[in-house]
C-alpha cells in the first residue's frame, strides 16, 4: 500500500457557506483516507470560536474586533445573499430537509476523523482572540507551519 496522501485547506473566509465547503471537502478526503490539515486564519478563524462569550482582559480594539465578529460557526453570514441572517436560516432548513450536516455537525466530524485543525498564531494576536476563546482540541501554529504541510500536500485548497 502506497504513502497517504495529504491535502491542505486554508480556510481565509468567515462565511457559512464557505466554511462548509471546506469542511465537506476536509471530511471526504479524510474518508478516502488522507491526511487532512484545515488552516483557519483572519475571518475562518471565526468558525473555531466557542459559541459563548469567554470573560477575558483585552483592550479596546479586540474588545471591538470581539463584537463585531460572530462567536461560533453556527453564527456566520452567508456570502451571497444572507439578507441579515435570513439567507443561513433558509439555507439550514434545506440542509435539514435533505438530513445533510450542518456546519457545526461537520466540524465536528472532521475532528472525530482526524483531521487537523490549526489556528493561525498571528492572526489570533493581531484580531486579539485567545486560546480560551476557541473550542478544543486545535493546534496553534504560524504560516511557516502550514507551509510545511503544505509541502508536502497532493491537494492544497485557499477557500
Amino acid at each position: 500500500m502506497g504513502e497517504r496522501k495529504k491535502t491542505t485547506i486554508i480556510l481565509f473566509s468567515g462565511d457559512y457557506d464557505k466554511a462548509m465547503a471546506a469542511y465537506i471537502i476536509g471530511n471526504g478526503a479524510a474518508a478516502y483516507e488522507h491526511d487532512v490539515t484545515i488552516f483557519h486564519t483572519f475571518w475562518g478563524l471565526n468558525t473555531l470560536r466557542k459559541n459563548h462569550n469567554v470573560p477575558l482582559k483585552k483592550n479596546m480594539l479586540e474588545k471591538m474586533f470581539a463584537n463585531m465578529m460572530p462567536n461560533q460557526a453556527d453564527k456566520l453570514g452567508l456570502s451571497k445573499m444572507n439578507f441579515g441572517g435570513l439567507g443561513r436560516r433558509l439555507l439550514k432548513k434545506v440542509i435539514k430537509k435533505h438530513n445533510a450536516l450542518e456546519l457545526p455537525q461537520l466540524i465536528e466530524l472532521a475532528q472525530q476523523q482526524g483531521v487537523q485543525l490549526v489556528a493561525c498564531t498571528m492572526t489570533m494576536d493581531l484580531l486579539g482572540i485567545k486560546k480560551e476563546e476557541l473550542m478544543e482540541p486545535l493546534q496553534f501554529a504560524g504560516v511557516s507551519a502550514y507551509l510545511g504541510e503544505a509541502e508536502e500536500g497532493n491537494i492544497n485548497l485557499f477557500i
